[in-house]
């Protein structure tokens, strides 16, 4: 038997994936090296768009325990400057503090509520393909198999061997020049500013909190995540990494480094697990392509780089809400032509945007006068509210519009859909109620309701009004962008065939029935 998709790695990215795929009606298995979920502390949090993404498959609540909306951020950095975000008046730059570990869990849940198997203590070590399948050889606890299917996914990390036996390069640049130290840690409690979350060093000064603060000896970040101990990160330029694991002693020797002055820390409470890492250096790469035949990569298997501002995750699932439905449709053989193809034309750019501002961002931390004069000049063009929403939607990643392939003039044709609250016959919504099942949607704001034979079969139609709304009608994609739209309370004719094209294109040739 051939199964549908194997996808290497439960990660996030992975998982997330395959969620999507089981939404669309494919049944994927994932495979897993480690035998549990991993509980090492990683990433913090989530940054952008992402956490709108998640909003909308009703998978936000669950990782923040709050029943709202989310809420952007007020402030975020840029390059260890402070970025005040709040001039704008529709700011994107959501943030969501919780630990990757936690998304993996939450992640991991709604996977098998929707079917999916997981295959812990299963490893991708072997693939070949041919024009009708892609064959795995995994290592499982009983031993090797082979495992056939129409496509495999590596979501296998920025060491992905998925990438590797597939022939795909991985080019970029490594650098060796940098130590980051990563800690929870308590500090003196008379140190803490309960009103401002700061943070007053005797003999230093005040570091303000989720902030990288800059000198030039080094970054120092302190951070007081809701539920957890305080976190304490720093990075040191030409400072070779000592060797061994990492230690809280070494945490604080670094800290007291880069402020000048002792930083005593003292352990967590609880047992833990208490994240302590060392990183050497870094790299950033991006795949050269993403897409062997039968096999497709995402989140770090397709492209890495620095951590700053907290992009990984945001890009990775991201990537994966992108392909899930597209892959689905090939698997069940509904896709229009080329619409797998599109995968990488829109996920690449917009990686290679990421690789751009971290780059930039690294290149405004490092050491040295030249920086240090960079920096004040830079520090000016943050008080302009137009450079402000620029970078606020370059870190966000709402900056992104795709190509349609139509000649439509609106400007929300490519562009996420913004989070609509709509007033129906049943009550009121919001976009992001409608978006859990991932199906392609049809919102007719419209005056009257679009014309019989004007909506496409197999497109949900939601009908209703919102005032504030930018728009009269909008075609949305599973992945919550917009194909087609129209502002006219009246649709003309050419903007209705305009519609069917969109659909078509989409979502593969589709009749017409009464709307």
């Amino acid at each position: 038997m051939i199964n549908d998709v194997v996808i290497a790695g439960a990660g996030p990215n992975g998982l997330m994936l395959a969620c999507e795929l089981s939404l669309a009606g494919v049944r994927p298995i994932v495979l897993e090296r480690l035998p549990e979920p991993g509980t090492e502390p990683r990433a913090n949090g989530l940054v952008g768009q992402v956490v709108s993404m998640l909003d909308r498959r009703g998978l936000y609540g669950r990782l923040s325990g709050d029943a709202g909306p989310p809420r952007p951020a007020p402030r975020f950095v840029f390059g260890a400057l402070p970025l005040d975000l709040t001039p704008l008046e529709d700011n994107p730059l959501f943030t969501l503090l919780v630990p990757q570990a936690r998304v993996t869990q939450v992640l991991t849940e709604r996977a098998r509520e929707l079917g999916v198997e997981i295959r812990h203590g299963h490893e991708l070590t072997g693939l070949s393909q041919d024009g009708e399948a892609v064959t795995a050889t995994v290592t499982g606890p009983r031993g090797t198999y082979r495992l056939p299917a129409r496509h495999l996914v590596g979501a296998d990390g920025g060491r992905s061997l998925t990438r590797k036996l597939s022939g795909i390069a991985f080019p970029g640049v490594t650098r060796d020049d940098t130590v980051s130290r990563t800690a929870d840690a308590h500090l003196p409690a008379e140190w803490m500013d309960e009103a401002t979350g700061a943070l007053h060093v005797p003999g230093y000064g005040v570091v303000p909190p989720f902030a990288h603060h800059r000198n030039e000896r080094g970054v120092f970040v302190f951070a007081t995540p809701p539920g957890r101990a305080p976190l304490v990160s720093t990075m040191e330029w030409k400072r070779a990494g000592d060797d061994g694991p990492m230690t809280l002693e070494e945490m604080r020797a670094s800290a007291s480094r880069v402020l000048g002055v002792d930083v005593p820390l003292t352990p967590p409470d609880g047992d833990g697990p208490h994240l302590l890492r060392r990183l050497t250096g870094g790299n950033t790469r991006l795949a050269e392509r993403y897409r062997d035949r039968r096999v497709l990569l995402v989140g770090d298997a397709a492209h890495v780089h620095s951590a700053i501002g907290g992009p990984g995750l945001n890009l990775g699932l991201q990537d994966a809400i992108n392909l899930g439905w597209k892959l689905a449709a090939e698997i069940r053989g509904d896709a229009p032509p080329g619409l797998l193809d599109t995968y990488e034309s829109e996920r690449r750019p917009a990686a290679h945007r990421v690789v751009v501002h971290t780059r930039a961002q690294s290149a405004l931390i490092a050491p040295g006068g030249d920086v240090t004069a960079l920096r004040e000049l830079f520090a000016e063009l943050l008080a302009d509210r137009d450079t402000v929403r620029r970078i606020a939607d370059l870190m966000a990643g709402s900056d992104v519009r795709y190509d349609m392939g139509t000649a439509s003039p609106h400007p929300l044709t490519g562009r996420y859909a913004p989070d609509l609250v709509l007033r129906t016959g049943s009550g009121t919504v919001r976009l992001a109620a409608l978006t859990v099942t991932a199906r392609p949607l049809l919102l007719d704001l419209t005056e009257d309701g679009l014309p019989a034979g004007a909506v496409p079969e197999g497109v949900e139609v939601v009908t209703g009004r919102a005032p504030d709304a930018p728009a009269t009608a909008l075609l949305v994609r599973p992945d919550s962008y917009v194909a087609w739209a129209s502002s006219s309370p009246h649709p003309d004719t050419a903007e209705l065939d305009a519609l069917r094209a969109a659909a078509g294109r989409w979502f593969g040739a589709v009749r017409t029935v009464p709307a």
